[in-house]
C-alpha cells in the first residue's frame, strides 16, 4: 500500500512539471548563435537585462512563465547583459536595460522598454511566431 501511494504522488508531481520538449531555449547571447537562429527563421526574443535593474527583475518571472508555454517551444531567448555587452546593446539599437526585442527570423517584429505588464509582454512574444 505505501508503494502505491508513493507512485501516485510521484505521477502527480511529474504531471505538474512543464515538459522540457515544450520549453523555450534560454541562452546567453552570442553573435554566431543569433545569426544562425535568424537564418533558420526561428522565433527569437532578445532580453537586454541588468542584475541591478528592478524592472528587469519584474520581467524575469513573466518571461519564465511564457517560456514554458507550448506555443513558445521553438522560441530562443537570448539574455544580453546591459553592463558587459555594450557592443550588442548598441548593435540592437537599445539605449537602456529592460529592453525586449522580438524577431521572427531576420525580421524585427516588435520591441518594448521597461514594460512589466504580463499581457503586453506576451503580446510582444506572440509576434515572434510570425
Amino acid at each position: 500500500m505505501p508503494r502505491r501511494k508513493l507512485l501516485i504522488a510521484l505521477a502527480a508531481a511529474c504531471l505538474s512539471l512543464p515538459l522540457a520538449a515544450h520549453a523555450a531555449t534560454v541562452a546567453t547571447f552570442s553573435r554566431a548563435a543569433f545569426t544562425q537562429a535568424q537564418r533558420e527563421g526561428r522565433p527569437i526574443l532578445i532580453h537586454i537585462t541588468a542584475s541591478w535593474c528592478p524592472t528587469c527583475a519584474a520581467q524575469r518571472p513573466i518571461l519564465a512563465r511564457l517560456e514554458t508555454l507550448p506555443q513558445f517551444r521553438d522560441l530562443i531567448v537570448y539574455n544580453v547583459d546591459f553592463d558587459t555587452r555594450k557592443d550588442v546593446v548598441r548593435a540592437m539599437g537599445a539605449t537602456m536595460q529592460s529592453t525586449l526585442i522580438a524577431f521572427h527570423g531576420e525580421q524585427e517584429t516588435g520591441r518594448s522598454v521597461g514594460d512589466t505588464d504580463p499581457h503586453r509582454i506576451q503580446a510582444l512574444v506572440d509576434k515572434t511566431l510570425g
